[in-house]
């Protein structure tokens, strides 16, 4: 049974979690506002700009002309996991939420006999990936030193991913990050990116509206690359959003659990004290009566 000085100590241990959850859940929901209005602000420029791309990717079609963003390799054999993570743990399951998902896709194409290759994005998600799948590892993005993320960022990620696909490294490329929708909720997605897949919106006539000058080749041939980054960067304000909600529901836990971890210790502290004087009294008593 532990001392009472034990317990103390375990008690004000505690007290010192408590107080270091509590700070790190005010941080991040003040770094949440901000995550989530760059998120929520993003959605509709990336929503029309798709949108505007699979308008031109119809009218192109399957032609001999159109851009090798767009109508691929031709094959799929050697497949580019892009999986991209926080740089910082502590924030409930998110990294591993999308580990999770990027290694069940790797399962699955190395079942179906198929090449893969893993690029990270945040630390976290490369200590995972590398961990399991060290030999299908080919880089990393570090973005410890970036203290916000910018289009900048993405552009970078994005040169890199474009440059191995030039040089034929790769097939296909997915991406997989984590889609912010509540503090409490945010969903692990996977996006391919090459070659590029656009949904047009039922109703959307952005095809029939305009007519192109130059060539909706010419046009494709200069926007792919831009949608590669703007993807990227949009997976990158999805996952900033998403990470600061998780980090926060995990420190509010935290801080309820060690405010009953508290309770329960300073119960057991107050029995143990009370045992300890009720002994003593025993003894003088015991002794008083010997006399």
């Amino acid at each position: 049974m532990p001392s009472l000085k034990d317990l103390k100590n375990r008690i004000e241990s505690v007290k010192s979690t408590r107080k270091i959850t509590k700070a790190m859940q005010m941080v991040a929901a003040a770094k949440l506002r901000r995550a989530q209005e760059a998120a929520e602000q993003s959605r509709p420029y990336t929503e029309r700009f798709n949108a505007v791309m699979a308008g031109l990717a119809a009218s192109v079609g399957g032609s001999d002309s159109a851009p090798k963003l767009l109508s691929g390799t031709g094959s799929d054999k050697v497949q580019l996991l892009i999986v991209m993570t926080s740089e910082r743990g502590l924030c409930g399951g998110f990294n591993s939420n999308i580990a999770k998902l990027a290694r069940n896709h790797a399962d699955k194409l190395l079942g179906e006999g198929k090449e893969v290759k893993i690029l990270t994005v945040g630390k976290k998600g490369r200590d995972q990936m590398k961990r399991d799948y060290g030999q299908y590892y080919i880089g990393h993005v570090d973005l410890t030193e970036v203290k916000r993320v910018g289009y900048v960022d993405a552009q970078g990620i994005a040169k890199d991913v474009l440059g191995r696909f030039d040089g034929g490294d790769f097939d296909v490329a997915t991406l997989f990050y984590s889609k912010f929708v509540n503090v409490v909720t945010q969903i692990p997605t996977a996006q391919q990116i090459i070659p590029a897949s656009f949904e047009a919106e039922e109703g959307d006539e952005a095809s029939t509206l305009f007519d192109y000058e130059p060539s909706e080749e010419a046009i494709l041939a200069d926007l792919l690359p831009r949608g590669v980054a703007t993807q990227i960067f949009a997976g990158l304000l999805e996952n900033g959003a998403s990470e600061q909600g998780a980090r926060m529901s995990a420190m509010d836990n935290a801080t309820r659990n060690a405010g009953e971890m508290i309770d329960k210790l300073t119960i057991q502290y107050n029995r143990s004290r009370q045992a300890v004087i009720t002994n003593e009294l025993i003894e003088i008593i015991s002794g008083a009566e010997a006399l």
